[in-house]
């Protein structure tokens, strides 16, 4: 017999808990890198950074895959299985007696997320129907950016315990998810799916993984040293070869063919410029605060809160802005109000601690641009193309935004080239300044061309919806 309808508010609630555990875990672990450093003091930045850059490559890498996968084999299970994994390693890490273990773990975790992320989506959209679905989706983007955002200071309050605890704190949510999932989620699955490209995937892995791995190595090994070139040749030969593949495989990792929208491209771009400078902000934030204005992890965590408490407000106001006037227009405004908040610190930061005129103005100010930029280029998908290409559009926008992050880390460490001291820290600042400008570019780009392009319909009729 059919399964009953789903109903659409808790399949919201159940989703957007796991994607936002899954986002949560890519920064969360920013504000614990001064407690994970005490605890293995042998290890230096660059080796640290691959806790989150080793997830953040990993989950890149699966998502596309992921959710092919769960087209095929049924998105509801994908998901469970993707939140099973996700808690398992995250008691793994809560655990690990090492760096490289932890690393290990972290890299486990990713693919739970990876498994989380699409299927959440797609399972979200099954749910609702067509007149909702915009409101739905631009939920589950505000929680996501909201996740990414409350990293730093959620996980300042859970470091006063210990670094162990901010894996220990997705156990019970996860729990809860595993509890509710099989109760409100309906299975569905696309039949005509093939075998996702595993082959292109790890390509993507390798090359994304060795342009980072250059990046936060050449500052100690030099430029020009051999392991560097290498990284940097393999990087070169990889991510040219995942294109080539993808054209000619029958369920690609990248999907070109909704590429040839112009708008859908540009969002991608733009999502993947902003995503780096959003993770070298989190990033270098946290450094800052804790080596420049020597503050403890849990002030830290709690001066970076203003920002991530912006987000979901700002992005419900904006989400009724994008309505009326499209993606485009809002990302602009939010690279603008982003890059002014960089600027200040730019401006006014110091050694001189001056949390009220100079932290807290940026924060307020980035963290209206994140709820104005993230959810109107998840938002991108739904107005370029039609439903049955949402679930390769969304992959498509989520893996550039992981890449982003990647290259942001990867290109502040290497800018930080060790112990990072006034001067680094406001390069970077640069850095990130020039990320809102291209950001804002970029939305200005999408509005001029969202009025010329049209939906992109699939290469073949969609198989129906099976029901499970």
């Amino acid at each position: 017999m059919p399964a009953t309808a789903p109903k659409p508010g808790l399949v919201l609630l159940v989703v957007s808990t796991a994607a936002f555990l899954a986002s949560l875990d890519t920064f969360i672990v920013t504000i614990a890198f001064p407690g994970i450093r005490a605890a293995f003091p042998g290890d230096d930045l660059a080796t640290l950074s691959w806790v989150l850059n080793g997830y953040t490559v990993l989950f890149a890498a699966c998502l596309a895959p992921a959710g092919r996968l769960a087209d095929r084999y049924g998105r509801k299970r994908l998901f469970l299985i993707g939140v099973a994994v996700f808690t398992l390693a995250s008691a793994a890490c809560a655990v690990a007696p090492s760096i490289p273990v932890l690393i290990a773990f972290r890299a486990v975790q990713a693919i739970g997320a990876a498994l989380v992320m699409p299927t959440s989506l797609a399972l979200l959209l099954t749910a609702f129907p067509a007149h909702r679905r915009p409101m739905a989706v631009g939920v589950w983007a505000s929680v996501g950016a909201a996740a990414a955002a409350l990293g730093p200071p959620v996980g300042g309050l859970l470091v006063e315990a210990s670094w162990r605890w901010v894996f220990l704190v997705n156990l019970p949510i996860c729990a809860a998810t595993l509890l509710a999932g099989p109760r409100v989620l309906r299975e569905s699955r696309d039949t005509s799916t093939g075998v996702p490209d595993l082959l292109g995937a790890a390509g993507l892995l390798v090359g994304v993984g060795a342009l980072a791995y250059a990046l936060v190595e050449a500052p100690d090994h030099g430029w020009g040293s051999p392991a560097v070139l290498l990284a940097f040749a393999v990087a070169v030969v990889a991510l040219a070869w995942v294109p080539l593949r993808s054209a000619r495989h029958a369920v690609p990792v990248l999907d070109l063919p909704a590429l040839r929208v112009p708008t859908l491209w540009l969002a991608c771009v733009t999502t993947g410029v902003f995503a780096a400078g959003f993770a070298a902000m989190l990033f270098g934030n946290v450094l800052f605060l804790t080596s420049v204005w020597h503050d403890s992890v849990l002030l830290a965590g709690l001066s970076l809160a203003p920002g991530p408490l912006m987000v979901v407000p700002v992005s419900i106001l904006g989400g009724r802005f994008v309505h009326r006037f499209g993606p485009g227009p809002i990302v602009a405004l939010g690279g603008v109000s982003f890059g002014l908040g960089v600027l200040i610190w730019l401006l006014r930061m110091d050694s001189t601690r001056d949390y009220a005129g100079a932290m807290l103005p940026g924060q307020l100010l980035t963290g209206i641009g994140v709820g104005l930029i993230l959810p109107s280029l998840s938002g991108v998908v739904g107005t370029v193309l039609p439903p049955a290409r949402w679930g390769a559009g969304s992959s498509m926008v989520n893996t550039t935004r992981q890449i982003g992050t990647v290259l942001g880390v990867a290109v502040l460490v290497a800018i930080f080239a060790g112990t990072a001291d006034l001067t680094d820290f406001r390069r970077g600042w640069l850095l990130i300044l020039a990320t809102a400008v291209a950001t804002s570019a970029g939305g200005l780009l999408i509005a001029a061309r969202r009025r010329t392009d049209h939906h992109v319909e699939p290469p073949s009729p969609a198989a129906p919806v099976v029901s499970v």
